[in-house]
Parts: structure tokens; sequence; C-alpha cells
């Protein structure tokens, strides 16, 4: 089948792009390539099932997928990954997230609707429940995000719903929570604490904590998401909400001195004060994810740490 993956070129699509052509489908990637890389996918160079294409999808996404679909047929599954993915960057520049994270999301629905897409999957995130005083998070917990990126977040699985009751658009939303792994960049620092704690690890600089480091995160490891994304392009789930986590939770300051010491201890740990609009616990529920998805995470965040340093 042909899958348009908004956001491809990008630490998770780019992984997503990998298992859809794996399994044999045709891909179109669309990416405004701000944060997404065009090397991320260099290793597809001369695939006849993949086309690229440089667009920003807050700004519509029908001409750009016209001529693919031209050549080759109807889209007929959308994963939508592509967002302002900063916290930080949404407190300071709200007007700007909810044109790229809510304005992209009802481009993509209306494609959807348009032309009879048989599945879109949405990537959310935890950051629609804000802080929860008790863990773990299940998806019924009530939705109080403390950010323009949780909120618009929010906005977008409303509006996902509302395509699937009223348009009968078939979506399923994956509320992701710390996703990590190799292809994260660490240069920006809004980027995963995973991928900028290993940079500076590996180079023997120091670790820099916003707050104490008591506060917990659930990180799952991307080859456990893009399972997860997978399963959800399937028929099926339709208007099913699914925490996508390890259902596991570690201290950023445990994390921090995990990392150093795989990386050969040289590492200072420094704290700075916490940062607006992060939330202090984190810990997914996953029933729903196994029972709706048949999906479990499988990847240690040990394994998972090795395998993202090498």
């Amino acid at each position: 089948m042909l899958v348009a993956v908004t956001g491809g070129a990008g630490f998770i699509g780019s992984h997503t792009v990998d298992r859809l052509l794996g399994a044999g489908h045709r891909v179109v990637v669309l990416d405004d390539f701000r944060t997404g890389r065009r090397a991320n996918l260099a290793h597809h160079a001369g695939s006849e099932r993949l086309d690229i294409i440089a667009c920003d999808v807050s700004h519509g996404i029908f001409a750009a997928l016209a001529p693919v679909t031209a050549r080759h047929g109807p889209v007929e599954r959308i994963v939508h990954l592509a967002a302002q993915v900063s916290v930080v960057h949404s407190v300071a520049n709200p007007l700007v997230d909810m044109q790229i994270n809510y304005g992209g999301t009802l481009h993509v629905l209306e494609y959807a609707r348009a032309t009879g897409v048989r599945k879109v999957v949405f990537a959310s995130s935890a950051a629609v429940y804000g802080d929860v005083a008790i863990m773990p998070v299940g998806e019924d917990t009530p939705t109080r995000p403390v950010s323009p990126y949780g909120i618009d977040k929010l906005a977008s699985e409303l509006a996902l719903d509302y395509y699937a009751a009223v348009h009968g658009v078939p979506t399923t939303t994956l509320r992701f929570f710390n996703v990590y792994g190799p292809r994260q960049d660490p240069s920006s620092p809004y980027s995963g604490v995973i991928s900028i704690f290993a940079d500076r690890a590996k180079a023997g600089r120091p670790l820099l904590i916003f707050g104490d480091g008591s506060q917990t995160r659930d990180f799952i490891y991307v080859g456990d998401v893009v399972r997860a994304i997978a399963a959800a392009l399937e028929d099926g789930a339709d208007r099913v909400v699914a925490n996508v986590g390890s259902g596991g939770e570690i201290a950023v300051l445990e994390l921090a001195r995990s990392i150093v010491e795989l990386c050969g201890g040289r590492s200072a740990i420094h704290h700075a004060p916490y940062r607006p609009g992060e939330i202090l616990k984190s810990r997914a529920q996953v029933d729903r994810l196994h029972e709706a998805l048949g999906i479990v995470a499988e990847t240690s965040l040990l394994d998972g740490l090795r395998e993202t340093l090498r």
C-alpha cells in the first residue's frame, strides 16, 4: 500500500520509513527539513518505492501529494508525525506551536476526508496529561496539559475523534512517552534528554539537569514505538487512544549517572533551575497498547542505551 509519513525524515519518522519499506510498502515522505534530515533516509537512496517531498504540512498536503498519487494511485494510510516537538519552544511561541501542531493535523485530516484515506495514525504525547499525582497514567486520566505543546496535541486528538465520528475517517491516536534511540539529534537543546546526555558523556563533557533530577520519565526505545505505529496502521483499533511507553520510570538523575557510567565515568553532573511547562512525574499504563494493538515494549532501558551509544 502507499503510506504517507509526515515528518518522515525525522528521528521517529525515518525509523518508521525503514519499517514500512522493509514490509514491502510504497512510502512518500513529507518533511520541511527544519528538524528532519535527508541523511536519515540516505540509506534508501535509489529506492523505487520511496518518494521524498519537501513540504510544510501546516500549509496543506494536497498539492505535494498530487504528483505521487498520479503515478501510483491513492494514499491509503497516513502516519502523522510532523510537529514542533519542543515544550520549551511552545511556551515561548504558542501561536507558532498552534499553527504547526494543530493546524498541521487539520490539514492531514482534511486530506484524509477528501480522498478516502483508510487510516490516519497520529503521534500524540504524554504532555496531554500534564502533572498527574497518581502513577501509572492511564488513557482515562483527566487531561490537563501545562504547555501550549500539550494543549495543541490534545486539540489534535479531539479533531481526530471528530473526523472519525462525523466524516468516517478511521483514526488511531498514540500518546508517546519519552522516545529515544539512534538518529535522535543531540545538537538541539530541545532534543530528547538521552541523546543530549549520551552525546556529552561520550565526549567527557558535563551533563546538565534542570531541577534536582528527581523528576521521572518513562523512556521507550524507538524500535518499540515503530512496532506500535505499524500495528496501528492495520485495519481495526479505530478511534483508539493508546499510551506508548515502557510502563516503567526512572529519575533523570539516575539516568544521567547510568549514561556517565556506560561512557566511562568522566562527566560531571550539573544542575540548573526547572524549566517552565515541564512535568515532574511520568509513567505510562500500557494495558491498552497490548490489548488493542498487541504491542509490549521489548527493549530494556539498558539495552536501548547501549544501542543508542553504539
